[in-house]
């Protein structure tokens, strides 16, 4: 039996990702698909490169209220931050749906599991509930992570410098993300302490290190369609090298089929349209200070793919399926 699954939000850009990836899926059927602002409207008609790729089952729903009807295995919730945890809660109610969460609404909160695959893989297995982490986060936890984790690298004075691709807005078009504002043009936003993505980030980086973390992160726009390259500063632990931060992402993500250290810079290119992010560390000579670059695809392992990954893990099912 395949598992039934619904998409709320489905007309955004990671709804689409996701119809995408769950066609390839041996395992799952799209049961409907929900729109905040189309309801009723064709798939095909606001996506036509899935005309006639959708099965029979996959019906656009008319309203919420038919979406909450229903009791399907699993949801994506593709809905903005603020409306996604309203409309879940009636199917984390049934006590048969499990939810999967690609909004901030739950990346802080106890009901959830925070959907970093491959730190909380074992925790993700037995969720009701789990929260995708946020694109700009998966790209700059996923390094950091095990080396807080070794003690090879210091609590302080970690800074995050990442740039995204201009899908990381979302579908609706704003002034800031117009065609004629970002073409030809590279900005930081947020600066510093401002993005909404920080606390998530914090709080992770704060647990596997054992202390509150004061990380500072700046995000860029830079005028492509898709990826995140995320430029890492952080201070080695004394006597601990380059070398010895290699080995324990080795050993870390042994493991895991989509995160990997690699023997060069990565680029957005490298990764674009998979599951995958890539890191690559340098230590200026002289100095106790490591400089990791880190890249992926801010649609997939930032958004659709992890949240796929996390269905997988979530009903057993291996964890790369559809996504390799």
């Amino acid at each position: 039996m395949k598992l039934k699954v619904g998409i709320l939000g489905a007309t955004g850009l990671t709804g689409a990702e996701l119809v995408r990836l769950l066609l390839r899926h041996p395992q799952t059927e799209i049961v409907w698909l929900s729109s905040e602002t189309q309801y009723g409207s064709a798939y095909e008609k606001i996506y036509p490169a899935f005309s006639g790729r959708l099965p029979a089952s996959a019906r656009m729903l008319t309203n919420m209220q038919a979406a909450h009807g229903t009791v399907p295995d699993a949801v994506f919730s593709c809905l903005p931050h603020g409306a996604s945890a309203p409309a879940v809660k009636p199917f984390l109610a049934n006590g048969k749906t499990r939810v999967i969460d690609l909004s901030s609404d739950f990346r802080l909160s106890d009901e959830a599991v925070y959907g970093l695959s491959e730190i909380h893989r074992e925790r993700i297995a037995k969720a009701k509930l789990t929260a995708n982490p946020g694109c700009y986060p998966t790209s700059v936890l996923l390094p950091l992570i095990p080396l807080l984790k070794a003690g090879l690298i210091r609590k302080e004075g970690i800074i995050a410098d990442s740039k995204s691709g201009v899908s990381g807005a979302g579908r609706k078009a704003t002034e800031g993300t117009h065609f004629v504002f970002v073409n030809e043009n590279f900005s930081a936003y947020k600066v510093g302490d401002q993005h909404r993505h920080l606390p998530e980030m914090r709080a992770q980086l704060g647990a596997a290190g054992g202390a509150p973390s004061d990380l500072l992160f700046t995000p860029h726009l830079v005028p492509m369609e898709r990826g995140i390259l995320s430029t890492i500063y952080a201070d080695l632990m004394p006597l601990k090298t380059v070398a010895d931060a290699e080995a324990c992402w080795n050993k870390a993500y042994a493991g895991s089929p989509f995160v990997r250290a690699v023997s060069d810079f990565p680029q957005t290119a490298d990764v674009a349209r998979s599951n995958e992010c890539r890191f690559h560390a340098y230590q200026p000579t002289g100095t106790s200070k490591l400089i990791v670059v880190s890249a992926l695809d801010n649609m997939v392992k930032g958004a659709s793919g992890q949240a796929l990954q996390n269905l997988n893990i979530m009903f057993g099912l291996d964890e790369a399926l559809a996504l390799a």
